[in-house]
C-alpha cells in the first residue's frame, strides 16, 4: 500500500461537476488500497476575482489582509471535495493550511514553507480517511494567514509529500504530461515518460508552464518523485525523478523550451574600463529588474558594446534606467528590441555528447535564422532570435534532434 499525495489545479476543480469527477477518481484510487492526501487549488479564476475585489478598495491592498482574503478560495474547494467524497462513502476530512499547521515565514503574498506538522494527517490516514488540504496557504509564527504566491499549491503538494515521505507526488493538471515542446507549435511533440529534476527545472525556468519552478526545486531538494498527469484522461503521465539512466537510449536532448516574453537592450560605445559591466547593470538591478542573457563586445577603439535581455514587461523601465546610465558613462547610443524570442535546447545527455551546440546552430542556419545572442550551461543552450522565426526555429530543432514522434501507421 502506497502513500500518494495528489494535487489538483484550478481548472480541475473549476466547477462542481469537475469536483464530482475528481471525487470519483479519488474513490477509485482509494479502493486500490492507497493512502491519499489531496491538495487543492482554488477554482480557476477565483484568485484573480478576489484580487480584483481587493483592488476596488485599494490600488495597493495591505498584504496581510490580502492573504486573509485569498486563502478563502481553497477553503471552498476543499470543503466541496470532502462533501463529495463523504457522499460516496469515502471517509474524508478537510484542513486549511493553518489547521494542518503549515508553518511559513511572514513574507505575505510570497511566503516560504519552513515546517509542516504531519501528526494530524498521519492520524487521519491511520484511521482510514482521505485527507484534503488547502494548497497555496500557511500560517506564520504569530498565527497570521500567509499565501505562497502564484503556483503555490504545487509547492504545498510537494512539501506535504516530503514531510510525509510519500511514495509519489502526483500533479494533476490540464495536460497529460511533460512534452518535448509545446504541441501547439510542434504537433509531432512527444510526451516524455521520464525527465530529471534538473531538466524540468531548466524547462520551467525557460518558459514551460507545466510546473511551478519552486515546486520542482523543492522536489529535487527532498528527492520527492513527481508525476504530471491529466485530471480527466487516463495515462501514465511523466515522472520527474533524480535518476539519470546511463544507457545507449539516453537522448541527447529531452526538450525544447521557448519564451516570447523577452526584450533586448544595447548600449554602444561605452569606455572599456574595469567595472563597466557593474556600472551598466548595477542600476538595472537596483530597479528590481532581472537580467537574463548578457553579451559584451570590445571594439578596436577601446570602447565596448553591451547587450542584455530582460522580461518584456520590464523593457520600458529598463530603458529609462539604461538611458540615464549611458549619459553618465558617455556612451554613443542606446537601442532596444522587443521583437525577439529565446529558444533553448535542454538535456542531461549533453554532458556525454560533443557538438550539440554546433548541431543546433547548423539547424538554424539551414532555415536562415540569425542568432543574436548565445548562452550555455552544462545541460542547456539558449539563443535569442527574431520573434517572427520562433515557431520555425522550434520545429527545425525538434526535427534536428530527432524528437518528432514517429508517424502513426497509415499516415
Amino acid at each position: 500500500m502506497a502513500l500518494i499525495v495528489q494535487k489538483f489545479g484550478g481548472t480541475s476543480v473549476g466547477t462542481v461537476e469537475r469536483i464530482e469527477k475528481i471525487a470519483e477518481k479519488i474513490q477509485k484510487a482509494r479502493a486500490s488500497g492507497d493512502d491519499l492526501v489531496i491538495v487543492l487549488s482554488a477554482m480557476s479564476g477565483e484568485t484573480n476575482r478576489l484580487i480584483d475585489l481587493a483592488k476596488q478598495i485599494s490600488d495597493q491592498p495591505v498584504p496581510r489582509e490580502l492573504d486573509v482574503m485569498l486563502s478563502t478560495g481553497e477553503q471552498v474547494t476543499i470543503a466541496l471535495l470532502t462533501m463529495a467524497l463523504i457522499k460516496r462513502g469515502v471517509p474524508a476530512v478537510s484542513y486549511t493550511g493553518n489547521q494542518v499547521r503549515i508553518l511559513t515565514d511572514s513574507a505575505h503574498n510570497k511566503a516560504r514553507i519552513l515546517q509542516i506538522d504531519d501528526q494530524k494527517i498521519r492520524a487521519d490516514l491511520k484511521d482510514g480517511r482521505v485527507v484534503v488540504v488547502a494548497g497555496f496557504q500557511g500560517v506564520d509564527e504569530q498565527g497570521n494567514i500567509t499565501t505562497l504566491g502564484r503556483g503555490g499549491s504545487d509547492t504545498t503538494g510537494v512539501a506535504l509529500a516530503a514531510a510525509l515521505k510519500a511514495d509519489e507526488c502526483q500533479i494533476y493538471t490540464d495536460v497529460d504530461g511533460v512534452y518535448t515542446t509545446d504541441p501547439r507549435v510542434v504537433p509531432q511533440a512527444r510526451r516524455l515518460d521520464k525527465i530529471t529534476f534538473e531538466e524540468m527545472l531548466e524547462m520551467a525556468s525557460l518558459g514551460s508552464k507545466v510546473l511551478q519552478i519552486r515546486s520542482v526545486e523543492f522536489a529535487g531538494k527532498y528527492n520527492v518523485p513527481l508525476r504530471v498527469l491529466h485530471s480527466f484522461q487516463e495515462g501514465p503521465g511523466t515522472l520527474i525523478t533524480i535518476d539519470e539512466e546511463e544507457s545507449m537510449e539516453q537522448p541527447i536532448i529531452s526538450g525544447i523550451a521557448f519564451n516570447r516574453d523577452e526584450a533586448k537592450l544595447t548600449v554602444r560605445g561605452v569606455p572599456d574600463i574595469p567595472g563597466v559591466a557593474f556600472k551598466i547593470l548595477g542600476p538595472v538591478s537596483a530597479a528590481n529588474i532581472e537580467v537574463d542573457m548578457i553579451v559584451q563586445n570590445v571594439a578596436h577603439d577601446n570602447t565596448t558594446d553591451f547587450t542584455f535581455t530582460v522580461h518584456r514587461n520590464d523593457y520600458q523601465a529598463a530603458m529609462q534606467v539604461l538611458e540615464k546610465t549611458a549619459q553618465e558613462l558617455g556612451a554613443r547610443e542606446v537601442s532596444g528590441d522587443i521583437k525577439i524570442a529565446k529558444v533553448s535546447i535542454v538535456g542531461v545527455g549533453m554532458r556525454s555528447h560533443a557538438g550539440v551546440a554546433s548541431r543546433m546552430f547548423e539547424a538554424l542556419a539551414k532555415e536562415t535564422i540569425n542568432i543574436q545572442m548565445i548562452s550555455t550551461s552544462e545541460i542547456k543552450v539558449s539563443v535569442v532570435i527574431e520573434e517572427k522565426y520562433l515557431e520555425l526555429a522550434v520545429r527545425a530543432l525538434h526535427t534536428a534532434f530527432e524528437l518528432d514522434a514517429p508517424a502513426k501507421s497509415g499516415e
